[in-house]
C-alpha cells in the first residue's frame, strides 16, 4: 500500500495516540475503583488496587514479546497484533461478571497495549537518535499528556451518563482509531533488509547484549526506580484524594493539574535538552525531587501525615515537573547505545522499568495507611536511589571512555 507524504507534526500525534492508550488504560479507570469494587464484590478497598497493577503486570510481560517481534516481521505488524488484543482485553472488561474475570480483561489490556507502547519507541529510534530522538520523545510526551490529564474527567463523564462499563467502551473505540490511522497513513520504519529472524538464539544474543550494555542496564534500573514512585502515586491517587483530601468530584481536576506539570516539562525539555544535554537535566531533576521530596515527608510527619491539601499540590506540581524532565531522558539515554537493536533493546528496557516499577509501585500502594507519608517518603527514596544508579553509570562510562581514548592514543 502506498503512503502519502507525513510530516513530523503528524507522526507526532500518531504516536502520541498510540503510546497514550497506556496512560487511557489507567487514569480513566481511577474514578471507577469505588463502582467497580461494589459491583464485582471487593470487600477490601485496597484490592481495588489490583485493577491498576494486573495491567502493568501485562504491561511487562508483553513489552518482552512485542519488541523481538516488531526487529522479525516490522514495527506495523507487531502494533497490529497488540492493538487486537487489547481490544479483546476490552470487550472481556465491558462484559465482565465477576472481578476475576474483569483481572483477566485487565491483564489482556495491558498486554495489549504493550504493543504500540513499546514499538513505538522502536519507530521514533528508526528515525531519530541522540538528542534528537530525545526531542521528538518529549514533544510526543507533550501530546498524549493531555489525554491522561483528562482522562479521570473523562471516565467521571462516562459514569454520570452510563456506567463504569462505557469506559472499557472508550478504551476500544480509541485502540479502533489507531489502528486505521496506522494503517492508511504511516510508512514502516524497518526496511526489510534491517530486519531480525525471530529465533531463541537471536533473542537470547540481543537480550545478553542489551544487559550487558552498563550504560544502559544503569539508566534502566533507575528509570524504573524513578517510575515506581510515579506507580505509587497512581496505584494510590483514588483514596488519597477521595478518602484523605475529601476531594469528592474534583478529583479530576487535581489530577490534571499534576498531570499538567509532566506535559509541560516535557514540552520544556524539549528545549532545553538541545542547550544543556540529558544527563546534566537528568541530574538537576533529581537532586530537586530529592530535596523536594524529604523536605515536605519531614512536614507531613509532623502534622500526622494528613497535611493540607494546598500544600500537597503544591508540592506535587513542583516534583512531577522534575519527573517529566526525568521520563523522556533518562528512556533515551538508556537507548542511545542500542540503536543496531532498538525492538529488542526498547523491549528489554521497557520490560525491566515496568517491573520494577510494579512491584516497587505496588508497596506503596499496599502501605496506604490513610496518609501522604508512604507515597512521599517512595518519592524521596526511590529518587535519591536512582540518582546514585545515574552517578555511577556515568562513572563507569567516563571510565570506559578515558579507556578507550588511551588505547588509540
Amino acid at each position: 500500500m502506498r503512503h502519502p507524504a507525513r510530516s513530523e507534526s503528524e507522526f507526532i500525534a500518531l504516536i502520541a495516540l498510540l503510546i497514550s492508550l497506556v496512560a487511557l488504560s489507567i487514569d480513566a479507570m481511577l474514578p471507577a475503583l469505588p463502582p467497580i469494587g461494589i459491583d464485582l464484590g471487593v470487600v477490601h478497598e485496597n484490592d481495588r488496587q489490583q485493577v491498576i497493577t494486573v495491567f502493568f503486570l501485562g504491561l511487562g510481560i508483553g513489552q518482552i514479546i512485542y519488541g523481538p517481534m516488531s526487529d522479525s516481521i516490522g514495527r506495523k505488524p507487531a502494533i497490529y497484533s497488540g492493538l487486537v488484543v487489547f481490544m479483546v482485553g476490552s470487550l472481556l472488561s465491558v462484559f465482565a461478571s465477576s472481578f476475576e474475570l474483569m483481572l483477566v480483561g485487565r491483564f489482556l489490556q495491558g498486554l495489549g497495549a504493550a504493543g504500540p507502547r513499546i514499538v513505538v519507541v522502536a519507530m521514533v529510534r528508526d528515525r531519530y537518535e541522540g538528542r534528537a530522538m530525545a526531542r521528538i520523545m518529549s514533544a510526543i510526551m507533550a501530546v498524549f499528556i493531555v489525554v491522561p490529564a483528562f482522562a479521570p474527567a473523562v471516565g467521571q463523564g462516562l459514569m454520570i451518563v452510563s456506567d463504569w462499563r462505557a469506559i472499557f467502551v472508550l478504551f476500544f473505540a480509541m485502540a479502533a482509531v489507531g489502528f486505521v490511522w496506522l494503517f492508511a497513513r504511516q510508512p514502516e520504519t524497518l526496511v526489510p533488509e534491517r530486519r531480525t529472524p525471530f529465533s531463541p538464539s537471536n533473542l537470547y544474543a540481543s537480550a545478553k547484549e542489551v544487559l550487558g550494555n552498563r550504560t544502559a542496564l544503569g539508566y534502566m534500573i533507575a528509570t524504573g526506580f524513578v517510575f515506581a514512585a510515579f506507580v505509587g502515586y497512581l496505584i494510590s491517587a483514588q483514596q488519597i484524594f477521595h478518602e484523605l483530601f475529601q476531594a469528592g468530584d474534583s478529583f479530576p481536576l487535581y489530577f490534571a493539574i499534576l498531570s499538567f506539570a509532566i506535559g509541560g516539562a516535557s514540552l520544556v525539555n524539549s528545549r532545553l535538552v538541545m542547550r544543556y544535554g540529558m544527563r546534566a537535566l537528568c541530574k538537576w531533576a533529581l537532586i530537586g525531587l530529592i530535596c523536594l521530596s524529604s523536605a515536605y515527608l519531614v512536614y507531613a510527619w509532623a502534622v500526622g501525615g494528613n497535611p493540607p491539601l494546598w500544600t500537597f499540590m503544591a508540592c506535587f506540581t513542583v516534583g512531577f515537573f522534575a519527573v517529566g524532565i526525568l521520563f523522556g531522558n533518562l528512556n533515551a539515554l538508556a537507548m542511545e547505545p542500542l540503536g543496531h537493536i532498538a525492538g529488542m533493546a526498547a523491549a528489554v528496557i521497557g520490560s525491566v522499568t515496568t517491573i520494577i516499577s510494579m512491584v516497587l509501585g505496588a508497596a506503596i500502594g499496599i502501605l496506604y495507611d490513610g496518609s501522604v507519608v508512604p507515597l512521599v517518603a517512595g518519592f524521596a527514596g526511590f529518587g535519591f536511589i536512582a540518582l546514585v544508579i545515574m552517578q555511577l553509570t556515568d562513572a563507569a562510562r567516563a571510565r570506559v571512555e578515558e579507556s578507550d581514548r588511551t588505547r588509540a592514543a
